[in-house]
C-alpha cells in the first residue's frame, strides 16, 4: 500500500489491531479501526455505513465506561 502523500499529518497513534500486534488494548476499539482501515478501499458511497456502524460503536463503548 502507498504511503501517505507529500505533507500529509501522520497521526501520532497507532490504527491498533493490526498484525503488528499493538492495538488499544480495547478489542470494540481495535476491531473499528480496522474497519475504518478496510472502509478506505470501497468507494466513498459505501465508506458511509462503515462510518455509521464505527461511530455507533465507539458511541456505545463511551457509554459503558464506568466514571
Amino acid at each position: 500500500m502507498p504511503g501517505p502523500p507529500p505533507g500529509a499529518v501522520r497521526p501520532a497513534y497507532s490504527m491498533g489491531g493490526g498484525t503488528d500486534g499493538e492495538g488499544t488494548g480495547h478489542p470494540a476499539v481495535d476491531a473499528v479501526l480496522r474497519s475504518l482501515a478496510n472502509a478506505a478501499r470501497l468507494a466513498p458511497a459505501e465508506q458511509i455505513a462503515e462510518f455509521e456502524a464505527a461511530h455507533q460503536v465507539l458511541q456505545d463503548t463511551l457509554a459503558s465506561i464506568d466514571r
